[in-house]
């Protein structure tokens, strides 16, 4: 009987067990307390054992059970994209304001994917930024200025 190993759960679950670990070992410089008085490092401790369990599970299903399932053409234009828009929000927000650095992150998210025509990129995106300012700045009441400085109106 063949065993069939699942290289992407491999993999998977690998990277959970070291952001778990990495929560682990970071939430040690805290005050864990006790589950009646939580200290800072508790919740980072739980939540890090939790996702490292949980990668280990997925390891062992892919070492046991997984599926050989290649991994396919990996579309590098949408990654590259997505990093710039990522790297673009990053760098813009101070000076754009949210508004415009979350219209054009989102315009380039969504045109990250060749199927989606330019108009209905443009629409996600106003809906989006929409979205997200009614949620952060309405709902949520964070103080974060709509419109930086190169946009001073």
């Amino acid at each position: 009987m063949e065993r069939r190993r699942s290289l992407p759960d491999v993999l998977a679950g690998g990277i959970f067990v070291l952001v778990g670990g990495a929560f682990v070992v970071g939430s040690l410089s805290y005050e864990l307390g006790t589950p009646l008085r939580m200290g800072p490092g508790y919740f980072p401790l739980v939540l890090g054992v939790i996702l490292a369990a949980l990668g280990l599970t997925i390891v062992g299903k892919g070492l046991v059970a997984g599926e050989a399932l290649p991994f396919g053409v990996v579309p590098w234009r949408a990654v590259a994209v997505i990093v710039v828009a990522v790297v673009f929000f990053g760098y813009s927000f101070r000076k754009l304001g949210f508004v415009p650095t979350a219209a054009v992150t989102a315009l380039l998210s969504t045109l990250a994917s060749r199927q989606v025509r330019l108009r209905t990129a443009v629409v996600v995106a106003a809906g989006l930024t929409v979205a997200s300012t009614l949620i952060f700045v309405v709902g949520l009441q964070l103080r974060i200025p709509l419109w930086g400085p190169w946009l001073s109106f």
